[in-house]
């Protein structure tokens, strides 16, 4: 684990715990053996004094104290992240390793430009980027893996997660654009509207899912009901079924039809435009962090240069 700072390592693993609800879950996220994560918990309860854990069936789990002791060190943490980033602000130091994390639109279109930036701005600073999902970029925070993520927020309006222990940033919001095959009737269209395609058979994720959440209020939207045709995980699982003719779907602009055959990508007009805000999140006091204000401003610039290239209907 890259735990970087003077708050206790074994209070971390116990945030960490607290996340994730196991000990192998912690020991996987920290990088630390089960046998280490146990023992360092076991040696917190020694030094404080007091019961933390208490067993679960075959697990463990997190006592009353427990629960109090890390929703009290939430307050901790942020005034220690703070107070880093301050030093950092006033004195020469060069932070020596920063983790990026993101999913892989994201990872690809943000991340990659802006780990090899700041390899050019800092030559002497470590980057590292890992590709993962918004739940997991969260994980990754607390267990101080990363210090950046760029992640998906649940809803184009609200933020992913209302957490007091991270702090969140609007970078843009990446329209939804509808594929379709290039027989379609449609193809030779620019643009389209939602209304135009409701009979069609679609291909979009399974209930529960953050794009079906999108996808069922896009069509709420105009008042229609969509014939939901086949579920698709991945965006090139779903661009190959729209190639083989098995329906039509929604794809964010960020993401690419690389050397896709057979498929057209279409804006959408009028009513219900679905898009999904991307967010950057960072340890609640931490923003303030000199190299992290810099990835921000990288971020933004990269953003801007986005949406930018969009027509004035889709921003």
């Amino acid at each position: 684990m890259h735990n970087r700072c003077m708050i206790d390592a074994r209070l971390i693993t116990l945030r960490v715990f607290a996340r994730c609800g196991t000990i192998g879950a912690t020991a996987e996220l920290t990088g630390y053996s089960p046998s280490a994560i146990s023992a360092q918990l076991r040696e917190l309860q020694r030094v404080l004094g007091m019961q933390l854990l208490t067993k679960d069936g075959r697990g463990v789990r997190l006592t009353a104290t427990g629960r109090f002791l890390v929703a009290g060190s939430d307050t901790l943490i942020a005034e220690w992240e703070s107070l880093r980033a301050a030093a950092m602000e006033a004195g020469d130091q060069v932070q020596s390793h920063f983790g990026l994390g993101g999913f892989s639109t994201a990872a690809a279109q943000l991340l990659a430009p802006l780990a090899a930036t700041l390899r050019s701005t800092r030559p002497l600073l470590e980057v590292q980027v890992l590709e993962a999902n918004p739940a997991r970029c969260f994980d990754l925070l607390v267990a101080e893996r990363i210090d950046l993520a760029v992640i998906v927020a649940m809803q184009s309006d609200t933020y992913v997660e209302d957490d007091p222990r991270f702090e969140q940033t609007v970078l843009l919001d990446d329209p939804l654009d509808v594929i379709i095959p290039s027989d379609h009737p449609l193809a030779s269209r620019e643009t389209v509207t939602l209304e135009e395609l409701a009979s069609e058979p679609w291909i979009t994720e399974a209930a529960g899912s953050t794009y079906h959440s999108l996808f069922t209020a896009a069509f709420t939207a105009v008042g229609v009901t969509p014939r939901i045709a086949h579920e698709a995980v991945e965006w090139e699982t779903q661009i190959a079924f729209v190639g083989a003719g098995l329906g039509v779907g929604l794809l964010p602009r960020l993401a690419p039809l690389r050397s896709a055959e057979n498929v057209v990508r279409l804006r959408i007009t009028g009513k219900g435009k679905p898009a999904r805000r991307i967010v950057a999140a960072v340890r609640r006091g931490s923003i303030a962090s000199p190299l992290i204000q810099e990835s921000l401003g990288i971020l933004q610039v990269s953003a801007n240069r986005i949406l930018a290239a969009r027509p004035e209907d889709d921003l």
